[in-house]
């Protein structure tokens, strides 16, 4: 199993990183949102921990900057109608604290706003996971975790869905290096979003 992978970040594309190890050997990462805008720049020295995960058509390298990010990736997927893209998508849209909270709280509307999560898989996520994950969402309401979570609320509040607000911001994130300020990347992703 691969647990983590340090290296130089050589690139950044829509939802995957490219990190080269010192031995040459490049490892291509699909990461959430919150994780592509918290990575340095390309040419910097990057650790992600990561999920390996096997599958009949393939293997992907899934990358995480915090350990309740894998943690909560790895819960999601024992969720019946929960794969890997679907998990990527949880936390890119609510993040890790927010989506830990809002399964506790069966928070199904905001379950709901994940792309590929209709009622019934929300209502599957509250129920199986809503008791197991008690040291990921405690604590008092976390704020906006940084610009891109931001951005994405600030485009759901303009009628933007989850989803396509999504896409629009990690557009936004590849082609600035993940530096840019929240009225910046919503500038940007609004850019993309009437251009589509």
């Amino acid at each position: 199993m691969i647990a983590s992978i340090s290296g130089r970040l050589v690139s950044k594309s829509v939802d995957r990183v490219l990190v080269q190890t010192t031995g040459g050997v490049g490892y291509e990462v699909v990461v959430p949102l919150g994780v592509m805008e918290r990575l340095p720049a390309a040419g910097e020295v990057v650790t992600l921990a990561t999920e390996l995960v096997v599958r009949e058509d393939g293997w992907a390298l899934y990358g995480f900057l915090e350990a309740s990010e894998q943690q909560l990736f790895r819960r999601l997927l024992t969720v019946t109608g929960v794969g890997p893209r679907i998990a990527v998508a949880f936390l890119s849209t609510l993040g890790g604290e927010r989506g830990a909270r809002a399964i506790q709280k069966k928070d199904i509307a905001a379950l709901s706003s994940v792309s590929g999560i209709g009622k019934k898989l929300a209502e599957r996520l509250a129920l199986e996971l809503g008791d197991k994950l008690g040291e990921l969402g405690s604590g008092a309401p976390a704020p906006v975790t940084g610009p891109a979570e931001a951005a994405l609320q600030a485009l759901e509040r303009l009628g933007y869905g989850a989803a396509e607000a999504d896409r629009a911001l990690r557009q936004a994130l590849a082609g600035d290096g993940g530096s840019a300020d929240t009225e910046t990347l919503v500038r940007k992703a609004l850019r993309v979003l009437t251009t589509q």
